[in-house]
């Protein structure tokens, strides 16, 4: 089984900026998605409206978001996407201090019994 992870986050509000976060996205880094697959995603698929992002991620049920994703060491390949995409990003009104991403809890899976 897998379980389901979302996240929001915003663009800075600029069309350049967001141009840019695109174009990095269609050529993602081989070494990024080799790095989101050692550690258990098996689907991430970010959509985006205006500058608003919404990040849908696919996992194992024994993922652990906190450890498995937030807690593994980047490689420096995988630093520099980061420190890039930081500058790409802002942080949205509900993300807590130091996050850009807040992840945001289901409401509705039409899978689920009554």
């Amino acid at each position: 089984m897998s379980k389901s992870i979302a996240q929001v986050a915003d663009l800075v509000d600029d069309l350049e900026v967001i141009a840019k976060y695109e174009e990095y996205h269609r050529k993602a880094w081989p070494e990024v998605r080799e790095k989101q697959k050692a550690i258990g995603i098996e689907r991430m698929e970010i959509f985006r409206t205006g500058n608003h992002l919404f990040m849908y991620i696919t996992a194992p049920d024994d993922f652990d978001f906190e450890n498995d994703f937030n807690g593994f060491k980047p490689t420096p390949r995988n630093q520099e996407w980061q420190d890039i995409m930081s500058t790409l990003l802002q942080k949205v009104p509900e993300a807590n201090d130091g996050e850009l991403w807040r992840r945001i809890p289901a409401v509705f899976d039409s899978e689920w019994s009554e």
